[in-house]
């Protein structure tokens, strides 16, 4: 990325975002409304994350003895009503993603072509996923493996199911489900309303990005900065093509890659323990 298409991307246009207009709502609702998304989401996972990690430094051992399990079995012996609860948890954490795209919808309309979430540009952005994954994820493992070194991040277990058939899955319905909610609110609905309260570029790409890293602060400050670094790569993406669709698929890749990877691998890979 050269200096002056960086400088092209976080230019201060009052209409960054592809063109779309603004919204017609005032500025007291429009900062309510967000308040409101980001308190019922990702913002209330970003204070409890916080609340862990400052359990986690008072805890005997510190971070580098600390590890948090995601994608957890809630009855294991049970497997069909775990695979309930699981399936449960994947659909109310999208119901977020379809509010979102109501409140755009309602001032706004055409809410799916401002987040570019659409069937327009197939190939631009399957392949340009396929690419942020790959550049995402290959320095995000040295980071997590450089992080736990030095003590400043938990040991993470991406999968901690049951070995059931729907295991599988299950995980990859899980890593689409994080991909849509974290890139439609934290990138697509809030870079849109922090536009239309009429932020300043560099302010609102800053803001999702330390969002982004503050609800990954219950892993550790490595997982805070990886995060933060790949929310500013995603915020400048979104705010020089307007499309979020390619930033799902390239976070689903690397969630895919990270349950489903550990799941079936954790035995026989030493470096993930």
């Amino acid at each position: 990325m050269t200096t002056q298409t960086l400088r092209a991307m976080v230019r201060d246009d009052p209409d960054w975002i592809t063109g779309h207009p603004r919204s017609t709502l005032s500025r007291g609702l429009l900062g309510a409304e967000v308040l409101l998304v980001l308190a019922l989401s990702l913002g209330q996972s970003g204070v409890y994350s916080i609340v862990s990690l400052i359990a986690q430094l008072t805890a005997p051992g510190g971070l580098a003895k600390s590890s948090q399990a995601l994608n957890v079995s809630v009855t294991p012996t049970r497997p069909w009503l775990d695979l309930t609860y699981q399936l449960l948890g994947i659909f109310f954490a999208l119901v977020i993603v379809g509010m979102v795209i109501y409140l755009l919808a309602r001032d706004q309309g055409r809410p799916l072509a401002i987040l570019g979430i659409d069937t327009r540009q197939p190939r631009f952005d399957s392949l340009t996923g396929v690419g942020l994954a790959a550049l995402i994820g290959i320095p995000g493992l040295g980071l997590y493996l450089a992080a736990r070194a030095l003590g400043l991040n938990v040991q993470v277990i991406p999968a901690a199911l049951t070995d059931h058939w729907w295991m599988v899955p299950v995980l990859v319905l899980s890593a689409i489900q994080n991909a849509a909610v974290e890139e439609v609110v934290v990138v697509g609905y809030l870079m849109t309303r922090l536009r239309d309260l009429r932020w300043r570029t560099t302010t609102a790409i800053a803001t999702s990005a330390v969002i982004r890293g503050s609800y990954h602060l219950y892993q550790g400050f490595g997982a805070f900065v990886g995060n933060a670094i790949m929310g500013t790569i995603f915020a400048l993406f979104y705010r020089r093509y307007g499309r979020v669709l390619p930033l799902i698929i390239a976070h689903s890749i690397l969630d895919i890659v990270s349950f489903v990877g550990y799941a079936l691998f954790k035995n026989h890979l030493s470096f993930l323990h």
